[in-house]
């Protein structure tokens, strides 16, 4: 899995943030308050999202309506995973990871190490 190219991200960071299924007409009309883009342009782009399966979308009228497949959260978890498959030594990469983490991050990751011992537990 790669990440996204720019107007890949900025489609799907749109559809994150809304938290709603949209147009690809309401994307574009936000997109184009930073910068001139065609209309096409965009309809591609998520066209390709769509056949990577970063999106789904629906007929409603004759506009495809698109929402991501998955949260930007799960999206970040991927990024991460794959990152670690990129060395044998995880436990290092991981200590390196957490070295740079501020302390609530390094405390979000303790909760979160909780939640997943007490779900495996419980």
């Amino acid at each position: 899995m790669r990440g996204f190219g720019d107007l890949e991200a900025e489609i799907m960071d749109r559809l994150w943030s809304w938290d709603r299924a949209a147009t690809a007409r309401e994307i574009v009309d936000d997109l184009r308050q930073r910068r001139p883009l065609a209309y096409t342009t965009v309809t591609t782009v998520a066209d390709i999202l769509h056949t990577k399966g970063w999106l789904r979308r629906e007929k409603v009228g004759r506009a495809w309506v698109y929402r991501p497949t998955c949260t930007r959260e799960a999206y970040t978890a991927q990024l991460m995973h794959q990152a670690l498959e990129t060395t044998s030594d995880r436990a290092g990469a991981l200590l390196h990871f957490v070295d740079r983490m501020s302390g609530d991050e390094a405390s979000a990751l303790l909760a979160a190490l909780e939640q997943v011992k007490a779900r495996d537990t419980g």
